[in-house]
């Protein structure tokens, strides 16, 4: 959360406002000294544009980008066969990319 947060280039108490709390008990949060509501956790979501799956540990993957979250979204519709021949495809395109990153070197 804090990374998320110094990202924003926002402070605690800004946070804080933001979400109906105080700057403590933002700062309570960050050091893992006390637990939101999933309410609380929504609203910090929301205000820092990241998912709760990043805001509680479960992802590294720090995803600004709202059309980006709308295609994995998509994707995980997706039949699974569509979503390997999808993968498939990615897969492809980026084991092109780093072969041709790694040649210009």
């Amino acid at each position: 959360m804090m990374q998320a947060r110094k990202e924003e280039g926002m402070f605690r108490e800004e946070l804080a406002e933001k979400i109906g709390t105080s700057g403590p008990i933002v700062g309570r949060y960050e050091g893992n000294d006390m637990m939101p509501s999933v309410e609380i956790a929504t609203k910090i979501s929301e205000a820092l544009e990241v998912s709760l799956d990043f805001l509680v540990g479960k992802s590294s993957l720090l995803v600004k980008d709202a059309s980006m979250l709308e295609r994995l979204e998509d994707i995980a519709k997706l039949p699974a066969t569509k979503q390997t021949e999808l993968f498939n495809v990615m897969d492809a395109y980026l084991r092109d990319y780093r072969t041709s990153k790694a040649y210009k070197k």
